[in-house]
């Protein structure tokens, strides 16, 4: 029978901040107090804050068929490193994981090989409505619907199709949301001022607010239309927040998401980073990012998540046209979060809220997401104590967006079911993490 005391904590939970111990037993919190009793193992949090370990609902791991770029065991790593305990993982890898086969082999990957806890969505296509409607719900955290252009030729672009999914599907409904013919007609007009010479600049204009509009605009459309369960993945314009309202998760059907990248870069940082910042939707303009913040904490957005989605050095040195889109960001994702503590843009409570609490109530994760007894001790350590942005990187492609940018905070530690599995830039031996179990 094991028992962990971590001591001396700023315990971040629910809304508030207190100090004091917390005790774990075989995995689970067993008391949020200095409870007297024997552990085998103190340690000692000296002040830092302790968090519930984010869950990311969006993470691109690569596996199976582009292993090159990451692996489930290299980017859980580096999830882990960075706070992020569980993670829901997306579709459009080879073969797409478009059926129980292939969710089913997903999950054996996972089970052999992920240090963090895992779930993946059902992706959809254009013609697999009948395998969206009988897979097994414990199987798959939602349904992926890419409403635009997309890694993976799973665009889905077929008007009876989408009123198919979305009249039909029970399981939460989470959209990229681009125009693809929008966006087809700026690169046009692109190629037309550039050649094949089109500047990273360019990006946010290719993939515009319009693009995001028309497409974000259409999910919300049919969702109300059918009463669906709808989640708009990666938010990037000010103009898509008026399709959202503030509120309570609890009473919502429809919500929104934004990712860390989003909320740190915008367009004035193309000239600097160039392909290392190229992702979609894209990175847009300062008063899109400044109205994104203003949304997580009036509640129009309502889950912050990464978007993790690594590509190789090489890949990434191409010119423009050629350069894939997709960052590595799940290391630095809570660090990235606590640079808007200083300026008051975020709180270490909105923080929790927005990467933990809200994830757990949105997807209906059993027993995760809070501090509290009898959960899962899936936890994160954060210190304030400087720390570079490219230092010590577990992701397999090797490279951060975030080279040449110092953080103020650093992931100290994280726990994944009671065992300690990263400390100090080490990852820990120990157990590979569980399978994410739902409420529905």
């Amino acid at each position: 029978m094991s028992r962990q005391r971590i001591a001396n904590a700023r315990i971040v939970n629910e809304g508030a901040v207190t100090e004091g111990d917390l005790i774990i037993e075989n995995g689970r919190i067993a008391a949020v107090a200095a409870v007297p009793g024997k552990e085998t193992e103190v340690f000692d949090a000296q002040g830092a804050w302790l968090l519930p370990g984010m869950i990311d609902d969006q993470a691109h791991f690569r596996e199976p068929g582009f292993t090159h770029k990451g692996t489930i065991a290299t980017e859980s790593a580096a999830a882990v490193a960075g706070g992020i305990t569980s993670y829901m993982e997306m579709p459009n890898c080879n073969p797409l994981t478009i059926d129980q086969a292939t969710l089913n082999d997903k999950h054996a990957r996972a089970a052999r090989d992920s240090v963090a806890n895992y779930a993946f969505y059902l992706g959809a296509t254009n013609d697999n409505l009948e395998a969206i409607k009988s897979v097994d719900p414990a199987t798959a955290c939602g349904v992926k619907v890419f409403m635009g252009a997309s890694t993976g030729n799973m665009l889905v672009d077929d008007p009876a199709a989408l009123e198919g999914i979305f009249a039909a599907t029970p399981l939460v409904i989470a959209t990229h949301c681009e125009d693809t013919p929008t966006i087809l007609a700026n690169e046009a007009r692109a190629r037309a001022r550039f050649g094949d010479d089109i500047p990273f600049e360019e990006h946010a204009n290719i993939r515009s607010v319009e693009a995001c509009y028309l497409s974000s605009s259409l999910a919300v459309d049919l969702a109300t239309r059918h009463g669906s369960n709808l989640h708009v993945l990666h938010l990037t314009t000010e103009r898509e927040l008026d399709l959202f309202t503030p509120g309570d998760l609890a009473r919502k059907r429809i919500t929104a998401e934004v990712c860390v990248h989003h909320l740190y870069f915008d367009a004035t940082w193309y000239a600097a980073k160039g392909a290392d910042i190229k992702c979609n939707p894209s990175v847009k303009q300062p008063s899109d990012r400044e109205a994104l913040l203003a949304a997580v904490n009036d509640g129009r957005i309502d889950i912050i998540a990464t978007d993790h989605a690594p590509h190789t050095r090489e890949e990434k040195a191409r010119p423009y046209l050629e350069a894939p889109a997709g960052l590595p960001l799940a290391q630095h994702a809570l660090t990235c979060l606590c640079e808007h503590i200083p300026t008051g843009n975020l709180t270490f409570e909105t923080i929790v809220a927005k990467t933990a609490h809200a994830p757990a109530r949105r997807f209906g994760v059993r027993e995760r997401g809070f501090i509290r007894e009898g959960y899962h001790a899936d936890l994160v350590l954060i210190e304030e104590l400087p720390t570079a942005g490219d230092e010590n990187l577990f992701a397999k492609c090797g490279w951060s967006p975030f080279a040449g940018i110092e953080f103020s905070h650093r992931v100290r530690a994280t726990w994944v079911n009671g065992h300690l599995r990263y400390h100090d830039g080490r990852l820990l031996d120990g157990p590979t993490g569980q399978p994410l179990t739902f409420d529905r």
